[in-house]
C-alpha cells in the first residue's frame, strides 16, 4: 500500500510504502531531518504529524491507517 507523505514547511510530497522508515522517506525526498542518537532518546528527529501527534522520525515508519501523511519539521538550531 502506498501513502502520500507531505513534508512541511518544505512543501515536498513523495509516495512511500507502509512500514518504510520515515528517515528513508525523507532522504529519498531530499528532506533533511536532523538526527542524533538514532534510538529516539535525544529527540533531535522530533516531527509533528498533521493530527498534532509528536513522534521521533528515527524510530517511526509510515503507518498503514492513512492514505496521506503530513509531517511538520521543526527547526532546532542546536541540531
Amino acid at each position: 500500500m502506498t501513502v502520500r507523505v507531505h513534508f512541511l514547511p518544505d512543501d515536498v510530497t513523495v509516495d512511500a510504502q507502509v512500514g518504510e522508515p520515515l528517515l528513508d522517506v525523507a532522504d529519498r525526498a531530499g528532506v533533511i531531518i536532523p538526527t542524533g542518537c538514532l534510538m529516539g532518546t535525544c529527540h533531535a528527529c522530533t516531527v509533528e504529524l498533521d493530527d498534532g501527534e509528536i513522534i521521533r522520525a528515527c524510530i517511526s515508519s509510515v503507518p498503514d491507517e492513512c492514505e496521506e501523511l503530513e509531517i511538520n519539521l521543526f527547526s532546532d538550531p542546536t541540531w
